[in-house]
Formats: structure tokens, sequence, C-alpha cells
């Protein structure tokens, strides 16, 4: 697409398992953007009619594209190779964006080619059923880093095809590993490629999980880690031994603050490591021992 000079030439793409009510509110305020981008793509699991028909009144820029199968990782995927810009925004169904999201990320994309740019994500409700969120006012530059963690996968400016050229996110994640972002994250900084937290770039996180929903992500997150780790493991990178000595101390000192401070699990993701990391270390092994 060409650009015009009311139209930032960028794609967003946003997942969805057919989430109705809050991927219309993603939507509307992507509709609020002081510059609105040339397309934005709702990548769709769930196949459900409202979805369709949500995006039939969203807009000419707003497109249906299915994706067929299961996990997050498949659907940014799915969104990168639909995109018809070169840079491709990506935030999740529950989550809204600020009016200048947009703008910003097509202005970063410019002044950093080829790099991975991502930011604040602001917590809405309670912010203790809120995962995945982050307000550093400061900038960094995280290119010399050597871990995952650092990309938030509900705020992301992506160059769509050094993405895709180092593999994309890795679809065997499947709905229950949640670490396709971290796993990513790594291979994309090993690679020795550029990544950016530019605070400027603001997204909202909505609270909408209940406590039972929150303990069981967190025991997904834990399982995608462990699921990260052995890929890494089994391809002789050593690093992931002390990443894996990490997590186990950050589950014992959860377990402690729940005994002595009576936190409850459900705010506190390192409760989730114990029932997820052995797991998902085993599924792992599993998984990429085949590539051999």
């Amino acid at each position: 697409m060409s650009e015009t000079p009311d139209v930032a030439p960028v794609t967003v793409a946003i997942p969805t398992i057919g989430r109705s009510e809050p991927l219309g509110r993603c939507l509307a305020s992507l509709s609020a953007s002081n510059l609105p981008p040339a397309e934005i793509l709702v990548v769709d699991q769930s196949h459900d009619p409202a979805v369709a028909a949500l995006v039939a009144d969203a807009g000419d820029r707003v497109r249906l594209v299915p994706s067929h199968g299961l996990g997050v990782a498949r659907a940014r995927n799915d969104g990168l190779r639909a995109a018809a810009e070169a840079v491709v925004l990506i935030t999740d169904d529950d989550c809204t964006v600020s009016p200048d999201w947009v703008a910003t990320g097509s202005r970063f994309a410019r002044a950093h080619p080829g790099a991975i740019l991502t930011g604040r994500v602001l917590a809405v409700g309670d912010p203790r059923a809120v995962p995945s969120t982050k307000d550093d006012p400061h900038p960094v530059d995280l290119s010399a880093e050597r871990r995952g963690g650092w990309l938030f996968g509900n705020n992301m400016v992506l160059p769509r095809d050094e993405v895709l050229a180092l593999g994309g996110f890795d679809e065997r994640f499947g709905p229950e590993e949640a670490a396709e972002d971290n796993e990513f994250c790594y291979r994309w900084l090993k690679a020795g490629r550029a990544l950016r937290y530019e605070p400027l770039l603001v997204v909202e996180h909505h609270d909408w999980r209940s406590p039972d929903e929150l303990e069981r992500l967190y025991v997904r997150y834990a399982r995608g880690e462990g699921f990260f780790y052995a890929k890494q493991l089994r391809r002789g990178d050593l690093r992931m031994l002390r990443f894996v000595a990490r997590d186990l101390a950050w589950g014992v000192r959860g377990l402690a603050s729940g005994l002595l401070r009576g936190r409850e699990p459900w705010t506190d993701s390192r409760r989730g490591v114990f029932r997820g990391l052995p797991g998902g270390l085993a599924a792992g092994w599993r998984a990429y021992g085949k590539e051999r």
C-alpha cells in the first residue's frame, strides 16, 4: 500500500480466539487513532460468526484473516504473512491502544529500521489481576541482552520480513505453552538483532480473568518457559540451566511469600512455577528431540 498523508504505512494485527466484546473495544480504540494504520487484520482462530460480523462493521481498513489451528504463535505468524505493509504492529484482543500508538510505532520503525520495538503495557482494573504489564518511563536499547522476557507480545512493532526470515514465532508453542514471545525474543537477540523498549509506545491491558483463570495462566507461563528452555537445551545452549535455576528460586520465593505474607496464588505469577515448569521441560525435551 502506498503512504498517504492521513494513513500510517503500517499494518496492525490482532490475534483473537473469539472474545468479541474485548475485541470490539480494541477495534474502537484503534478507530480513535490520530493517525490510522493502512490496514487492521483480525487474525481469528475461533471462526465465530460474531467475530466476522464485528469485522464487517468495523470499516474498510479492517480485514478478517482466518487462522487454522490454535496458539498465539501461529496467529501472529499468520498476521505477519498476510500483512500488506513491511512494518506490523501487534496487540492482543484484550488490550486497547493509546490514540498515538500507531503514529508512534510508525515513527520509531522509521527511526530504527530492522529493529523490534516494544513499550509500556498499563493495567486497567485491579493491577493484581492483570498479567504482562510494564510501566518503566525510561527508553532502553536491549540489543546487547541475551535472554527472553524483554518483548511484550501485546505491544510489538515488528519488521515483517526480518521476523519471518528468522522463522517467526515457534508454532510448536501451543495453547498450553505461553512463552512463545520470550522464546522468539531470545532467538532474535541471540542472532544479534536490535530490540528497543520505548515508553511512548503505550497499550492498556484490561482486567477480565477470574482468580482460577489467573492461576491456570501462570501455570501455562511456567510450562511455556520450560518448553523454551528444553528447546534450547536440545540445541546445546547450556545457558538455559541458569534460567531454570533462576525460575526455581523464584518459585521458592513465591511459595514463601504465600506462607509468610498470605499472598493469594492468583496474585503472584511465581506460584505457577512448580506446577508448570517440570511439565514444560519434559514436553519440550520430547518435542525438540524429534529434530534429531
